[in-house]
Formats: structure tokens, C-alpha cells, sequence
């Protein structure tokens, strides 16, 4: 079950609390990213299953949350007798933080608009009073 804001606001977060707090990502996925970043070059999947120590499906299902969360990219490289593999890397930062600044105003806006509507229902306009029984 997600967190409360107030509990999330309660703990000591870092920087990658960002992929859990958005989209939900698991420490695997974030240890993932955090490898992809540490990278010179793009890595294969089974690459990222070796430097994990995890089977190379448990790494897929990662590379695919972060993939579709749009942390990370995938680019296809061909061989030259035919045949591809795809390899994986970071997307550029400023960019996720971008997405991830209007995925934020998105949140405020929608926060505000309920907390309106919690007090139009519940404020202080008297509440009509139930018939008198004789």
C-alpha cells in the first residue's frame, strides 16, 4: 500500500526516492538506474543481470518498469551479418526532471482543486436540519 504524504514527508529521503515517489519504482529498479548512470557505455540486459547478481529475467522486468517510467532508453544495435541486440542507458537528467517538475504541478493543481471541493462539502454552511417528529 503507498505511503502517506505525511509519512513520506516524515522520512530522510534521497535524491532516488524521486523513482519510488513518481512512479513507483522498487530498490531494484532504482539500484539498476543508479548502475545505468555509472556506466560509460550502454548495457545489455544480461550485462545488467551479471553486475546485479540476479537472473537475467529478474533484470528485464526492472529495465522495463524504468523504460516505462522513461528513466532509461533502449537502442537496438544490428550486427552486421544480421540480428540485433538491444542496449540500455539513462535518459538525460534535466529532461526526467523536467517531466517529473510537471508531473508535480499536475499533482498541486489536482490537490487543489479537491481540497476546494472537501471544503465547499464540508465547510461551515449549515447543514439543513432534519423534520421535527410530532
Amino acid at each position: 500500500m503507498a505511503e502517506s504524504m505525511s509519512e513520506m514527508l516524515r522520512k530522510d529521503m534521497q535524491c532516488e526516492g524521486l523513482l519510488e515517489c513518481f512512479h513507483n519504482l522498487k530498490t531494484l529498479d532504482k539500484e539498476i538506474f543508479q548502475l545505468l548512470n555509472d556506466q560509460q557505455a550502454p548495457l545489455t540486459v544480461d550485462e545488467i543481470a551479471d553486475q546485479i547478481n540476479r537472473e537475467r529475467s529478474t533484470a528485464y522486468r526492472s529495465v522495463q518498469r524504468l523504460l516505462q517510467a522513461g528513466f532509461i532508453q533502449k537502442e537496438q544495435v544490428n550486427y552486421e551479418q544480421g540480428g540485433y541486440f538491444h542496449v540500455y542507458q539513462p535518459r538525460d537528467a534535466a529532461e526526467i526532471a523536467s517531466e517529473m517538475q510537471r508531473t508535480l504541478n499536475d499533482w498541486y493543481a489536482k490537490m487543489g482543486q479537491l481540497i476546494g471541493e472537501f471544503e465547499d462539502k464540508y465547510g461551515e454552511d449549515p447543514k439543513p436540519a432534519a423534520p421535527a417528529e410530532s
